[in-house]
């Protein structure tokens, strides 16, 4: 042995190893738990306004929401954003992307069954699609997006019965599930022409948005709702469970998942939602189910999926 490599064996010995990198959980593993979180919310919404106001419902998401997303920029010493005009976008969106589609979903399910309101989340990347052909000039359709446009449009009106009037529908109730799923596309749209490149972490923007969200709701709720004379504890345990699961939990883990596979991957996770929205459903409320209803949820999947198909370069 040389007097060099003794030096260095001796160096390596005293030096520390380098700290090995923590494992993470499988990527599909991780789908597979964001795909649950949120089939499953449709059904806490549900028995969270059995017991709960619904503007009182989404003011509880939002507050053990916000709570996750400051628990992890704690952790990761991440800072709020300091600009102004990162703020005033950020307003927009909390109302468009939190405030306003958990509001209306919260009231819809007031009248209508979780499965039908999963189901309606489900048309989201239809209504993205029609308005990025209006506000997204170098998002032109193709044969086959606007096959699937059609496909998923046939879908939600197999999944409403229209042939048969829309017998034994809420009306109201499904507007509002329809108008929440609207509500997220607008969102995205305008975050992506207001606050890309803006230079602030994801995890930033999402805890500072869930912040004003919370704000807003703290501010409508006392004007609509009055304080419960009673508190139950399944609802109550539901709406804690929506905001830190289906709300704070949830947001970590599609950014981790979208860090690791790509938005593409990341987003198929919006054609899962609704099959464990009706399973759920069915099988823990006992929500009744006519054919309808899934083979529509069939047509809406395969015709949004196909509004995602990217014109080959």
């Amino acid at each position: 042995m040389t007097t060099a490599t003794a030096s260095r064996d001796a160096a390596a010995a005293t030096t520390p190893a380098p700290p090995r990198p923590r494992a993470r959980l499988d990527w599909r593993l991780r789908f597979a738990a964001l795909s649950l979180i949120w089939g499953f919310s449709f059904l806490l919404i549900k028995v969270g306004t059995d017991g709960y106001a619904p503007f009182q419902v989404t003011l509880g998401r939002l507050v053990f929401g916000t709570a996750v997303l400051a628990a992890a920029m704690a952790v990761k010493r991440e800072r709020l954003p300091r600009r102004a005009r990162t703020w005033g976008h950020l307003t927009v969106a909390a109302f468009l992307l939190n405030a306003l589609p958990f509001s209306l979903f919260a009231y819809s399910e007031l009248t209508i069954p979780s499965t039908l309101a999963g189901i309606c989340n489900a048309t989201s990347p239809l209504w993205g699609m029609v308005l990025s052909l209006v506000a997204l000039s170098e998002d032109r359709p193709t044969r086959v997006r606007v096959a699937g446009l059609g496909i998923g449009f046939l879908g939600v009106l197999t999944v409403l019965g229209a042939w048969q009037g829309f017998h034994g529908l809420d009306a109201t109730g499904t507007a509002m599930a329809l108008l929440a799923s609207l509500s997220y596309p607008i969102g995205w749209i305008y975050i992506r022409r207001t606050l890309a490149g803006s230079g602030e972490s994801h995890l930033s923007l999402t805890g500072a948005q869930l912040l004003l969200a919370t704000g807003q709701l703290a501010v409508v709720t006392p004007l609509f709702t009055s304080v419960p004379t009673r508190f139950s504890l399944v609802p109550v345990l539901a709406i804690v469970a929506l905001g830190a699961l289906g709300t704070g939990l949830a947001v970590l883990i599609q950014y981790g998942l979208v860090a690791e596979v790509g938005p593409t991957t990341a987003q198929m996770v919006t054609y899962f939602i609704p099959v464990i929205a009706t399973a759920a459903g069915v099988a823990v409320l006992g929500e009744s189910l006519r054919w309808t209803t899934p083979v529509g949820a069939v047509i809406v999947l395969v015709g949004a999926a196909l509004t995602q198909v990217k014109r080959r370069s």
